[in-house]
């Protein structure tokens, strides 16, 4: 580690190409540090088309057939993969609509910069068990409580899209934690879905690190805008690139990322439609 701050982001597969080319090309809207992009099943053919964006870092992420699976644990090699003081992870399917030199200088005095998920409370997040949802709601906290992660009422969802955090022993701690958890849940897939929500809250709540909430402006989940009250500026949209608003294409909007999108209706599979996110 000898950088001081930089990006990170996850491509497994070539369902999340043509967001990855857009999260490139928003970040360099605004920011020109380096971008750690930890990859797997994609075609090394295809990799300069990444490379096309300035200090662009490819690191190989855990290979797993499952490309979600692939996600998940590629984000437990976070910490090990950065190779910056200061780290700023954003899911691949982001788009910057401003620049985030705030979280960095946050992270001064800060282990973790979060955002809650759009349903914040453990005991209701049904979306982390199997089953419907109407007929779970009341066994969410007893269920992952039975195989061993140590929530309470009052734990609190995080949405992994947005990840800031700095280099410590804390820090590091966590995310061997946040490893050690995922695998009850990946051990306990009768019970639970492949999701990694859980297993972070579990980490959270075992180191307890430093951590400063941010407002849902800094991971906005267009598919759930009817649940924000926002105050502010929208800085960070989640949302993939087929749901996109005019104005975050218009972002990333140039002649390279044209002539990309028009070959990607060709080339690329449609990633609405990736079967991995059904298992």
């Amino acid at each position: 580690m000898n950088l001081e701050r930089g990006f990170i982001t996850i491509l497994t597969g070539m369902y999340s190409f043509q967001d990855c080319i857009h999260f490139l090309a928003a970040v360099r809207k605004f920011h020109q540090e380096p971008i750690i992009i930890l990859i797997d099943r994609v075609p090394k053919t295809l990799y300069p088309l990444l490379k096309a964006f300035k200090n662009v870092i490819l690191k190989p992420a855990p290979a797993n057939e499952n490309t979600v699976l692939a996600s998940r644990e590629a984000k437990l090699a976070l910490y090990a993969a950065s190779e910056f003081k200061k780290t700023i992870y954003l899911d691949s399917d982001i788009c910057l609509l401003s620049d985030l030199n705030d979280v960095f200088e946050y992270l001064e005095k800060d282990d973790f910069l979060l955002t809650e998920d759009v349903q914040p409370s453990i005991v209701k997040a049904t979306n982390l068990l199997r089953g419907k949802q109407e007929e779970i709601l009341s066994k969410v906290l007893p269920t992952l409580q039975s195989v061993g992660l140590p929530l309470q009422e009052d734990s609190i969802q995080y949405n992994g899209g947005f990840i800031a955090f700095r280099k410590t022993e804390t820090t590091k701690k966590f995310f061997d934690e946040f490893k050690r958890f995922f695998e009850i849940i990946k051990n306990n897939q009768d019970k639970l879905l492949l999701k990694d929500q859980g297993a972070f809250a579990a980490a959270i709540a075992t180191v307890k690190p430093k951590i400063k909430v941010l407002p849902p402006t800094y991971n906005y989940l267009s598919k759930w805008k009817e649940s924000y009250n926002i105050d502010g500026e929208i800085k960070v949209l989640h949302c993939t690139y087929p749901y996109r608003p005019q104005y975050a294409k218009d972002i990333t909007r140039s002649l390279y990322t044209r002539i990309f999108d028009r070959l990607a209706l060709v080339f690329l599979p449609n990633q609405i439609t990736n079967p991995w996110r059904k298992k």
